[in-house]
């Protein structure tokens, strides 16, 4: 009878590992959603004041083009699609702002001054949630990994986290400017 009980605290140990284990697995995956939204809200703010910034005439006809292109591509991008786009973006914002003459030109204009400062507090968020986004992946993807988890199938039918590749350098000439 002491064997039974054993097996069944022994049983019941294994059952609350496990139970606690895929709890931190739904954990880290809410904490990936919630990271994903975020470098999403982030990606959308900065390609809107890029192309807000592409309309609005402070800059010249050619770069504003450019930048609005890019800027449209980027919000349009499908899922599969959207690194690239993104990072065009990315480097058509360094393109139009390689020089800083350019970037005081903007800011010498009515309302210029608002939106660099804007477009730098856009520019300089989107690394910083792509950080956190890419974090929550590793974290999961380090517990997805462990044999229990495929074993017993913690992670349910949930998509293998994929972190967010992109090309996020900072314009050159905005890095100096005040957000």
């Amino acid at each position: 009878m002491t064997t039974l009980i054993w097996i069944a605290v022994v049983l019941l140990a294994i059952a609350g590992y496990l139970l606690w284990t895929a709890e931190r697995l739904d954990r880290l995956h809410t904490r990936l959603d919630a990271a994903r939204a975020a470098l999403d809200a982030q990606l959308l703010r900065r390609a809107s004041v890029a192309q807000e910034l592409a309309t609005s005439s402070l800059l010249d006809p050619a770069a504003s083009i450019v930048l609005y292109q890019a800027a449209q591509a980027a919000r349009q991008a499908e899922e599969e699609h959207r690194e690239v786009a993104e990072s065009e973006l990315s480097q058509a914002l360094r393109a139009v702002f390689s020089e800083s003459a350019q970037v005081e030109a903007v800011q010498q204009a009515p309302g210029g001054e608002a939106a660099v400062g804007e477009l730098v507090a856009a520019v300089r968020r989107v690394p910083m949630a792509r950080r956190f986004h890419n974090d929550a992946v590793r974290a999961a993807r380090a517990l997805r990994r462990h044999r229990k988890v495929r074993w017993f199938r913690l992670a349910g039918h949930a998509p293998f986290p994929l972190a967010f590749e992109m090309d996020d350098e900072f314009p050159a000439a905005l890095a100096d400017r005040v957000a």
